[in-house]
C-alpha cells in the first residue's frame, strides 16, 4: 500500500461507513477494481478508529451525558430517565450485532476474502452476492421511505425500536447490506423520521465499530507495525475520521428536507456495475 491508496480507502471508509451504501462492499470492490492488495488488517483498524473518532466527535455532548448518567447510576444517584432510557437502548441495541459478529465473522470473511476462482484477489461469486445484497437492500429503503410514517422523533425511541433496529444491524455483516442503510431502513419501517432515524443508526454504530476495532488491535500490537506501516496507519485514521464527521454532519442536514431516493438509485447503480464487472473478469 502506498499513501494514495491509504488516502482513497480512508475517505471510502469515512464516507461510506455513515452512508446507506455499505463501507465493507466499497472497501472490497474499490481495491479489487484498482487492482491493489488488500490492506490488511492494521490498516483496517485505522479506518475503524477513524470513523468512531468521527461518530464520538460530532456526538460528544451526547457521550458526555450518556457517560454522567451511567456514573451516577452505578454510585447509586438520581439519573435522568431520558439519559438512563437511551442508554440502555443503545446497549440492548448492541446485542444482536454482537451476537452475530462472533458467531459468523469467520465464516463471512472465509467466502468473501478467499477463494481459489479469485479473479484479482476477488471471488467472482462473492461480487454478485454483493451486488444481490447492494440491490435488495436498496429496494427495501426506497419502500421504507415511502410507507413508513415519519411522525416519531429522536427522544421517543423505544426499547423495543432499538431491539428491532439492533437486528437489522446484525444483518450488516454481509458485505453489501450497509450498517447504516440497514438501520435507517428499520428506523423508516418503524416510523421514524429520517433525521431521528439517522441519528439513532449513528449512535447505536459506535458500541459495534469500537468492539471491532478492539478485537481487531490486539492481533495488530501482537505483529507490531513498521516505520512506514504506522506512517499509512495514522494516513488511514485522519482520513476516515475527517470524511466520516463531515458525511454525518452533510447527512444528517441532507435528511432534514430531502428523500432517501439519491442513495437507492446509487445501490441500483453500483449492483448493476458490479455485476457486469464481476461477469466480464470472470469471463462469464
Amino acid at each position: 500500500m502506498d499513501f494514495l491508496e491509504a488516502i482513497v480507502l480512508g475517505v471510502v471508509q469515512g464516507l461510506t461507513e455513515f452512508m446507506p451504501i455499505s463501507s465493507s462492499a466499497h472497501l472490497i470492490v474499490v481495491p479489487w477494481l484498482f487492482g491493489w492488495n488488500e490492506p490488511g488488517l492494521a490498516f483496517d483498524v485505522a479506518l475503524h478508529i477513524g470513523t468512531l473518532l468521527a461518530v464520538l466527535t460530532y456526538f460528544w455532548s451526547d457521550w458526555i451525558s450518556l457517560l454522567r448518567s451511567l456514573v451516577r447510576s452505578l454510585s447509586g444517584r438520581s439519573v435522568q430517565p431520558g439519559e438512563s432510557r437511551l442508554l440502555w437502548i443503545l446497549v440492548v441495541g448492541t446485542v444482536p450485532g454482537a451476537i452475530a459478529g462472533f458467531l459468523a465473522e469467520k465464516k463471512i470473511n472465509e467466502t468473501f476474502h478467499t477463494d481459489s476462482t479469485s479473479i484479482g484477489g476477488m471471488p467472482v461469486g462473492s461480487i454478485l452476492l454483493i451486488a444481490s445484497a447492494v440491490v435488495v437492500l436498496g429496494a427495501l429503503l426506497f419502500v421504507a421511505d415511502r410507507i413508513g410514517r415519519r411522525t416519531r422523533e429522536f427522544h421517543g425511541i423505544s426499547m423495543f425500536d432499538g431491539l428491532i433496529i439492533g437486528l437489522a444491524q446484525a444483518a450488516a455483516l454481509l458485505p453489501g447490506v450497509s450498517r447504516s442503510g440497514a438501520t435507517l431502513t428499520m428506523g423508516l419501517l418503524l416510523g421514524l423520521s429520517r433525521p431521528a432515524a439517522a441519528r439513532f443508526s449513528f449512535m447505536l454504530s459506535l458500541p459495534i465499530i469500537a468492539g471491532a476495532g478492539l478485537k481487531e488491535s490486539y492481533d495488530v500490537v501482537q505483529v507490531g507495525l513498521s516505520g512506514k506501516e504506522a506512517l499509512l496507519f495514522a494516513t488511514g485514521v485522519v482520513t476516515a475520521a475527517i470524511a466520516g464527521y463531515l458525511c454525518i454532519a452533510g447527512l444528517l442536514r441532507f435528511l432534514q428536507s430531502n428523500t432517501t431516493t439519491a442513495f437507492v438509485l446509487y445501490r441500483f447503480a453500483l449492483g448493476a456495475a458490479l455485476v457486469v464487472l464481476a461477469l466480464s473478469r470472470g469471463g462469464l
